[in-house]
């Protein structure tokens, strides 16, 4: 078994390998949403990945990781993740979150295009590079979308979305979930805003067209689906 993870999550995978590389994505997939502390289903997965991959396509790679013994998935469609599958899927969100630092820190790639560029590069990394990043990014716990680094972070367990934050409440925004980094447009969107981790917001009244928040003196419409990838701390406004 140690074999297969290392083969999943390495940089010895061949180029054109397309069939480790849907598994693989999918293992980071399953890797990223069990962060939502809410069962994973299959159905999140394939529609998470449709426009990267045929169904037809994830539902044969998820029956292999299963197979290889990486996740379970009951008769409901639930996937869970095997000892050796969290092992796996945290080791390569690890490495792509240290590399996203990299890129926003030292080479100052713009924060909308770190996610794609990482997730394009890190499949390609070499021990020596992992290794050199590593070294880059001793002091981070974070990548620069918020999300925890595993092995030097966890995600807080006193976090919620904003679409479930009180009226009038304060909100401070901590992370921005991984699905929003499949969508630059969505991170230039908050970017712009201003709504990145560590920013202070307030909930105010919903209006007909979305969520709305205020951040200093602006006030922000948000879609539900923006409002849902903002994760934070909530707690009652003293005004």
């Amino acid at each position: 078994m140690t074999s297969r993870i290392v083969y999943l999550t390495g940089a010895d995978r061949t180029d054109g390998d397309e069939v480790a590389g849907i598994e693989r994505a999918c293992l980071e997939v399953i890797a990223g949403l069990s962060e939502r502390r809410e069962p994973v289903m299959t159905t999140h997965v394939i529609n998470r990945m449709r426009k990267q991959f045929a169904p037809p396509s994830l539902v044969l790679a998820l029956r292999r990781l299963e197979q290889k013994r990486l996740i379970t998935c009951d008769d409901t469609g639930m996937i869970g993740l095997t000892d050796e599958g969290h092992v796996a899927g945290m080791r390569i969100l690890r490495r792509r979150r240290l590399l996203e630092r990299f890129l926003f820190d030292t080479l100052k790639v713009p924060w909308h295009e770190v996610y794609r560029e990482a997730k394009h590069l890190e499949p390609l990394l070499s021990a020596v590079m992992e290794a050199r990043i590593e070294a880059l990014t001793a002091d981070a716990t974070t990548c620069p979308y918020g999300n925890p680094v595993p092995g030097r972070s966890d995600v807080s367990p006193d976090e919620c979305v904003l679409v479930t934050a009180p009226i009038n409440a304060w909100f401070v925004v901590t992370r921005i979930d991984e699905e929003a980094g499949e969508d630059s447009c969505a991170l230039q969107f908050l970017w712009t805003r201003g709504l990145r981790p560590g920013v202070p917001l307030v909930r105010r009244p919903d209006a007909c067209d979305g969520l709305v928040v205020q951040r200093a003196d602006r006030r922000i419409v948000l879609s539900r689906r923006m409002a849902h990838f903002l994760w934070g701390r909530s707690k009652r406004s003293e005004g």
